[in-house]
């Protein structure tokens, strides 16, 4: 048997993993549950890990330069859509378009999420990422850095505010107009809020639902990652841990949730929504998401040359054996 560490968020699609129900083949399989920042840090940092979940925008930029220690599977534990992530100061800034000229504030740069929105902006409302002033830094604690190097060209505005500082402190003292992130900051979100810091779209979830409608993208954060060096060695392995998430994906019960008291319900709303698998996995139903991102990431000067999806994947997990 094959040792190997896993480390991944804790959510219903991979809880069989941990659980026990379902099983790598071939693998004894050692679990590390974790945040996905921390993952993320100690991944790309540290390569701490033997599979793992990894940042969709850090896979894409680590494999279009070609010293990615990891190769991705077409499985995708997060997707989320990001209108809800933009907090603005509401005493400067009333409609996307008014984000042009001013500083906003990232968490990284090359946050998977703050491509997806920086790109939502330029398609949907032509605020160009040149018109933007950029800065970079912790939300809640000083010091962030990027997960790994990037290099902007010059008519991309990005620095790194003081290190010293957060994001949260610097929205609400004026210093910024606005931050991009997947959490909120503790300006907008503690029982005694900011009374100028708002969310850029209050009514997130109808934007949300009507981005979809016109495109058809749910956005990926998320991908499965396996040292590639493992990979060499057991050749094997991909496929295997591919089996091993769908396996786990197949368990899921949206209809008997214990959260929502109208699960059932809830889930056929969503399905006639987002459609049948609105969470799918493998390649070709995702094809078009991972293609904007790609798209996204060359724009905003990430990647240097466009990458074709199947480049994120191994080749042996995009053609399966069939019955």
């Amino acid at each position: 048997m094959l040792r190997v560490s896993l480390a991944t968020n804790y959510y219903d699609r991979t809880a069989p993993l941990y659980d026990g129900r379902v099983k790598i083949e071939g693998c004894d399989t050692h679990h590390v549950l974790l945040e996905a920042p921390e993952i993320f840090h100690r991944l790309f940092g540290f390569e701490e890990f033997d599979i793992a979940e990894m940042s969709l925008c850090t896979h894409t930029l680590t494999t279009a330069r070609g010293d990615s220690k990891y190769v991705g599977i077409p499985v995708f534990p997060l997707r989320m859509f990001r209108h809800s992530g933009v907090y603005v100061r509401s005493d400067r800034i009333a409609k996307p378009e008014d984000l042009r000229g001013k500083l906003v504030g990232l968490p990284e740069f090359q946050q998977t999420a703050n491509v997806w929105v920086r790109g939502i902006l330029q398609d949907e409302y032509g605020v160009d990422i040149t018109a933007v002033h950029w800065r970079t830094g912790g939300l809640e604690e000083p010091g962030r850095e990027e997960r790994t190097e990037i290099r902007l060209p010059p008519s991309i505005d990005w620095q790194v505010v003081p290190s010293d500082r957060t994001l949260s402190d610097m929205l609400e003292k004026g210093e910024l107009d606005a931050i991009i992130s997947p959490r909120a900051p503790s300006c907008f979100s503690r029982r005694a809020p900011c009374p100028q810091v708002a969310q850029l779209f209050p009514d997130y979830a109808a934007v949300e639902l009507a981005y979809f409608k016109k495109t058809g993208i749910f956005p990926i954060m998320h991908v499965v990652g396996i040292r590639r060096s493992l990979v060499a060695e057991n050749p094997w392995l991909p496929v295997s841990v591919f089996k091993a998430f769908l396996a786990a994906k197949a368990m899921i019960d949206f209809r008997n949730s214990t959260i929502l008291p109208w699960a059932n319900a809830e889930y056929q709303r969503m399905k006639s929504l987002l459609g049948e698998d609105y969470w799918s996995y493998h390649l070709p139903p995702n094809r078009h998401v991972l293609e904007t991102f790609i798209r996204y990431a060359q724009t905003q000067a990430l990647i240097d040359r466009p990458l074709r999806p199947e480049e994120l994947f191994v080749p042996s997990v995009l053609n399966l054996s069939k019955a």
